[in-house]
C-alpha cells in the first residue's frame, strides 16, 4: 500500500510537471488513468532475471561452440565479478545489453575491451610531511585541560550551548502543523506587569484613541500627534499599496487623513509633503492595478510584465529603505523631505509609465496599437527633455514590446506565413478564393490607414513594402523556389536598442529617436524585401515565362508578324463576306488560330482559344457589313499563372479590344483591296461615265491612304516604341508591383495612343465611322458591278435594239447597267474599277460621246450612283477634318506626341485638295 501510495504521488507530480494541468481537471483525471493503466500493463512486468542468466550462458556456450574461448572466458569473469556486488536493477541492465547486442559472435573481440588500468598509488601523508621541523604539538601544556570559559560570560555559554545544541534538537522534533491547529503558547503573552513595556508599544499605535494628545497643546481639536519616522513608515506601507491609517484609498485616488499631524512641522509644510506622496501613491496604485488586470495580446503582456519588473525594482528600495529605518547599522536622519526626494528619483519612470496607461484608459479608441503608439511619444518626448536615464529605461521597453510586436511581421516578411499572427495585425488573408491567378491581387489584403486599427504610426511609411515582400515570399512558396535554410539566412534578427544607440557615448548627442528608428526598420525591411523580390524576379524570367509570355501576346494581339495574321485574317473575312451564320464558328476559328501560331516555338498552342459572343450567333446578319461585327470575336491566350498575376485580366481585355480594333482596319483594307484586284482581273467590266470613274477612282485612292496610314502609325510608331518602354521598365522593376504598374502604364498608354480610351470615345466612334464608309464604298460598287452583269444576262433583246437605234455596244452596255438600277438595292463593292481600265485612250471619242450625251440618255439611277459617291466624299472629307482637330485638341492637353503626328498625317491634304469636285 504504501509503495502505490509512493507511486500515485510520484505519478501526480510527473503529470503536472508534463501537461502542466491542474489536479482538479478532467483532462489530469483521464491523463492518470491512461498512465495507470499503462503501469499496470502486463506488457511492462519486471524482467525475468533467470531469463536473462540462461541467455548468457548460452551466449557462453555459442562463443566456445565458435572456438571463441577467450570471449567465453571474458563474459564469465565479469559475470563473476558482477555476482559480488547484488543490486535488484542488474537483471533490467544486463537484458538491456542483451537486446542492444549486435552479432556479438561475429563482430566481438577481445582486443577491443578496455583494460582496467589500476589507479596509481596515492601519496602516503607522513607526519614529517606535515611537521618537517618536528617542533609542532610539543610543548609541556599541551596535555593540560582547556578553559573554555576563558574569555567569555556565562551569557554566552549558555547562547553558544542553545544556539549549537538545542536549535537543531527542537527543529527536527517539531512536527508540521496546519494554522488552524496551531495554538499560541501562553509565554508569549505578556502578564501585563512591565508597565513600561506595555507603554512603549501602546504609543506605537497612534491611531488608537487614547493615543491622542493634549488638546491644548495644538491648534485643533481633532488632530492626532504622530512621529516623523511613524509618518515615514506609513508613507512607505501606502507607497507599497497596504492600507494605513495616514492615508485613505478613495475612488482609485489616495486621501491624506488631515487629523494627524508632527510636533515640530507646520500643518501646512506637512499638508504638501503628504499630498505630494500621496499623488505618488495614486499614480503607483494605478500602475499596480494594471499589473494585477490579465492581457491577451502579446506585446501588451510583455508591456505587462516590464511594469512588473519596474514595481519589482521600487518595492525592493521601499523594502532596503524601510530596514534602513527599522534596523539602522549607521546614523540615519529620519526625514520626511528627504523620504518624498528619495521616492520621486526612485519613481521617476513609474510616474512616466502611470500617466501612459492613464493616457490609455482615457483613449476613446481600443485599440491595442494605441499603447505601443504611446510608448514611442514618451520615448521621444524624455529623449527630448534630456532625461536620458528614463529614455534608455523606456527605450529598452519600447523595443521589447515591438519586438512582441514584429514577430508576425518577420513571420510574413520572412515565410509568407500569417498564422502566428494575432488580430493586432494590418494584413489579413481571403481565405475563400484559391485561385493561384489571382495570388497577388485578391488572396491578401492590406488595411488602408483610414480603416487601420492595427498599424502604427511608425510602421505606416514602411506598411506597402513589408506587405509587398510576404506576398513575394507567398509566390516563391507557391513555386517550390526557397528552402528552409534560405528562409534562415534572409532572417533578420530583431531590433535592439544597441542597433539604433551604442553604448560608446550619451544617447543625448545622437539623432532623434524617431529619425533613428525609421533607419532601422527601413534597413530590415528593405532587406527582406530586395532578397524576396530578386527571387521571385528571378523565377519569373527564368521559370515562369514572363518574357515569353510577353513575346506571345506581342504575335496574337499586336499583329508583330502579318504572316502569321493574314491565313486567320482570311478565312474569317471569306468566311463573312459569303453570308453564312458559320463564319463566328468558334471551333473552326480556334482551329484556324492554332494551326497559324502553332509554328512559333514560343506559342503553346494549346493555350489559344477563340471566342465569340451570343450576338454572333443570334444575329448573324444584322451588322455583317459593318466592322462593328468583329466586335463579337476575340482571341485568348491562357497565360501561366504566375505571369497572369502580373498580366492581369483587365489587361488582357485591353489586348483583346486593341487586337479587335486592327482587325477592323484590316477589315476595311481587305476589301477595298479586293475590289481592286477583282477590277483588274475582269476584261468585261461596265463602262461609266468619266464624272463618276473619276470621283470613284480618287476616292479609293484616298480611302487606302487613309488607311494605310492609320494602321502603320498604330504599329510601326505606337505600338513598337511602347512595347519597348516596357521591356526597359519590367528590366528595371524592383519588385511585381512595379511590374504590374510597368504593364497597366503600358495597356494604358497602348489605349490612349489608339483611339480606345474613355476620354477619345469621340474620335474612335468616328474612326469606326470611317471604316465603315470604306465597306460601304467597297460594297457599293461590287454590288454595281454584279447587276449590270445580271442585267446584261436577263435582258439580250436590248442590244439589238440598241443597235437599231444607232447606239454603240459600250453605250448600250451603259445604258442596261444603270437603266434598271434600283437605288435601293443592294449597298456597293467593286465593279467600276474594271469599267474605268476599258476606256483606254483609243476610244477617246467614244468616251467624250458617252460624257455629253450622259445627261441626256442616262436614267436618273447614273446622277443617284454620282450623288452617293459625293455624300460619301463629303463625309469622308468631314470626319478626316473631325479627326485631325480633335487628335490636335487632346495632344495640346495631355501632351503626346503620338496624336500630333497622327494628325499632321491626315493633314497631309486638306480638303480643298483632298477629292476632286
Amino acid at each position: 500500500i504504501a509503495i502505490m501510495s509512493s507511486v500515485n504521488t510520484v505519478m501526480d507530480d510527473l503529470i503536472t510537471l508534463v501537461a502542466k494541468t491542474d489536479k482538479d481537471t478532467p483532462r489530469f483525471r483521464n491523463l492518470k488513468r491512461r498512465a495507470d493503466d499503462t503501469l499496470r500493463s502486463p506488457l511492462y512486468a519486471r524482467t525475468d532475471q533467470f531469463a536473462v542468466a540462461k541467455q548468457l550462458a548460452g551466449l557462453q556456450e555459442k562463443f566456445q561452440v565458435l572456438s571463441k574461448d577467450d570471449l567465453a572466458d571474458a563474459l564469465r569473469v565479469r559475470l563473476t565479478e558482477l555476482d559480488e556486488h547484488r543490486s535488484p536493477w542488474f537483471p533490467e541492465i544486463l537484458s538491456l545489453l542483451l537486446q542492444l547486442a549486435d552479432r556479438p559472435a561475429q563482430l566481438s573481440r577481445v582486443d577491443r575491451i578496455e583494460k582496467l588500468k589500476p589507479d596509481e598509488d596515492a601519496t602516503v601523508l607522513s607526519w614529517t610531511n606535515l611537521d618537517v621541523s618536528g617542533s609542532a604539538f610539543c610543548d609541556e601544556d599541551i596535555w593540560e585541560s582547556v578553559d573554555f570559559g576563558a574569555g567569555s560570560s556565562e551569557d554566552d555559554d549558555i547562547s553558544s550551548i542553545s544556539s549549537h545544541s538545542q536549535l537543531p534538537r527542537s527543529f527536527s522534533q517539531v512536527p508540521l502543523v496546519n494554522g488552524d491547529d496551531y495554538v499560541i503558547p501562553d509565554d508569549i503573552f505578556s502578564s501585563g506587569e512591565d508597565d513600561e513595556l506595555v507603554a512603549s508599544i501602546e504609543g506605537v499605535q497612534f491611531w488608537r484613541e487614547e493615543s491622542m494628545s493634549d488638546i491644548s497643546k495644538h491648534e485643533k481639536a481633532s488632530s492626532r500627534l504622530v512621529t516623523e519616522l511613524q509618518a515615514i513608515r506609513e508613507a512607505i506601507f501606502m507607497l507599497q499599496g497596504l492600507p494605513t491609517s495616514l492615508f485613505w484609498r478613495l475612488d482609485g485616488n489616495v486621501e491624506v487623513d488631515r487629523r494627524y499631524t508632527l510636533s515640530h512641522l507646520s500643518y501646512g509644510s506637512l499638508s504638501s509633503l503628504m499630498r505630494t506622496l500621496s499623488s505618488y501613491g495614486t499614480k503607483i496604485d494605478l500602475l499596480r492595478e494594471f499589473a494585477k488586470s490579465p492581457q491577451t495580446v502579446s506585446y501588451l503582456q510583455t508591456f505587462h510584465r516590464s511594469i512588473e519588473d519596474s514595481l519589482c525594482k521600487f518595492d525592493l528600495f521601499l523594502s532596503n529603505m524601510q530596514s534602513r529605518y527599522l534596523s539602522p547599522r549607521t546614523t540615519v536622519a529620519i526625514s520626511l523631505l528627504q523620504l518624498s526626494e528619495d521616492v520621486y528619483r526612485e519613481s521617476k519612470l513609474l510616474l512616466l509609465l502611470s500617466d501612459l496607461v492613464s493616457d490609455l484608459r482615457r483613449s476613446a479608441d481600443n485599440s491595442p496599437i494605441r499603447c505601443l503608439e504611446l510608448i514611442y511619444n514618451m520615448v521621444c518626448m524624455t529623449q527630448a527633455a534630456g532625461d536620458d536615464d528614463s529614455f534608455t529605461i523606456l527605450a529598452h521597453t519600447f523595443f521589447s514590446c515591438f519586438d512582441t510586436y514584429a514577430r508576425p511581421i518577420r513571420d510574413w516578411m520572412e515565410k509568407g506565413q500569417l498564422e502566428g499572427s494575432t488580430g493586432a495585425f494590418f494584413i489579413h488573408e481571403n481565405r475563400e478564393t484559391n485561385d493561384l491567378r489571382n495570388l497577388w491581387h485578391n488572396r491578401y489584403r492590406l488595411e488602408k490607414q483610414s480603416e487601420s486599427a492595427s498599424l502604427p504610426k511608425f510602421i505606416e511609411p514602411f506598411a506597402e513594402k513589408i506587405f509587398v515582400t510576404g506576398k513575394s515570399m507567398v509566390f516563391l512558396r507557391h513555386l517550390n523556389m526557397i528552402e528552409e535554410c534560405e528562409w534562415q539566412e534572409a532572417r533578420k534578427s530583431s531590433l535592439k536598442f544597441e542597433d539604433t544607440h551604442p553604448s560608446t557615448s550619451s544617447p543625448s548627442i545622437y539623432l532623434p529617436f524617431d529619425a533613428l528608428l525609421e533607419a532601422a526598420i527601413s534597413k530590415m525591411v528593405n532587406d527582406c524585401h530586395k532578397f524576396a523580390s530578386s527571387r521571385l524576379r528571378t523565377g519569373l524570367d527564368e521559370q515562369c515565362g514572363l518574357w515569353t509570355s510577353l513575346e506571345a501576346l506581342e504575335h496574337i494581339y499586336l499583329c508583330k508578324d502579318m504572316s502569321v495574321i493574314a491565313p486567320i485574317d482570311a478565312k474569317i473575312f471569306e468566311l463573312i463576306d459569303r453570308g453564312k451564320g458559320g463564319w463566328s464558328d468558334r471551333f473552326l476559328l480556334t482551329e484556324v488560330a492554332q494551326s497559324a501560331f502553332g509554328t512559333m516555338n514560343f506559342i503553346d498552342p494549346s493555350r489559344l482559344i477563340v471566342r465569340s459572343s451570343r450576338d454572333a450567333h443570334n444575329k448573324p446578319h444584322s451588322r455583317s457589313r459593318s466592322v462593328k461585327i468583329l466586335n463579337t470575336l476575340s482571341f485568348d491566350y491562357v497565360l501561366p499563372w504566375p505571369v497572369a498575376n502580373i498580366i492581369t485580366k483587365h489587361g488582357v481585355t485591353s489586348y483583346q479590344r486593341l487586337a479587335t480594333f486592327l482587325m477592323q482596319i484590316r477589315r476595311a483594307k481587305y476589301l477595298i483591296v479586293k475590289q481592286v484586284l477583282e477590277r483588274n482581273h475582269e476584261s468585261d467590266a461596265p463602262s461609266r461615265s468619266k464624272g463618276s470613274g473619276t470621283l470613284s477612282h480618287a476616292l479609293r485612292h484616298h480611302m487606302l491612304w487613309f488607311l494605310n496610314v492609320l494602321y502603320s502609325h498604330l504599329t510601326d510608331f505606337v505600338i513598337s516604341s511602347t512595347t519597348e518602354s516596357l521591356r526597359k521598365a519590367l528590366s528595371t522593376a524592383t519588385d511585381v508591383d512595379s511590374m504590374i504598374a510597368a504593364h497597366h502604364s503600358y495597356m494604358a498608354s497602348l489605349e490612349e495612343q489608339c483611339l480606345l480610351s474613355e476620354n477619345l470615345r469621340p474620335l474612335h466612334q468616328a474612326t469606326i465611322t470611317l471604316l465603315d464608309l470604306c465597306t460601304s464604298f467597297a460594297d457599293m460598287q461590287v454590288t454595281r458591278y454584279k447587276q449590270y452583269h445580271a442585267d446584261l444576262r436577263k435582258t439580250p433583246r436590248r442590244q439589238s435594239k440598241a443597235l437599231s437605234t444607232g447606239m454603240t455596244p459600250r453605250k448600250t452596255r451603259y445604258e442596261y447597267s444603270y437603266g434598271d438600277e434600283d437605288a435601293s438595292d443592294k449597298e456597293d463593292d467593286e465593279s467600276e474599277e474594271g469599267e474605268k481600265e476599258e476606256n483606254d485612250d483609243d476610244d477617246d471619242d467614244d468616251d467624250d460621246e458617252v460624257h455629253s450625251s450622259s445627261h441626256r440618255q442616262t436614267p436618273f439611277h447614273e446622277f443617284q450612283f454620282i450623288q452617293r459617291l459625293r455624300d460619301i466624299q463629303d463625309q469622308f472629307n468631314r470626319l478626316i477634318t473631325f479627326m485631325a482637330a480633335g487628335l490636335k485638341a487632346v495632344g495640346r492637353i495631355d501632351g503626346q506626341i503620338s496624336w500630333e503626328m497622327l494628325a499632321e498625317k491626315l493633314e497631309w491634304r486638306k480638303e480643298g485638295r483632298l477629292l476632286p469636285a
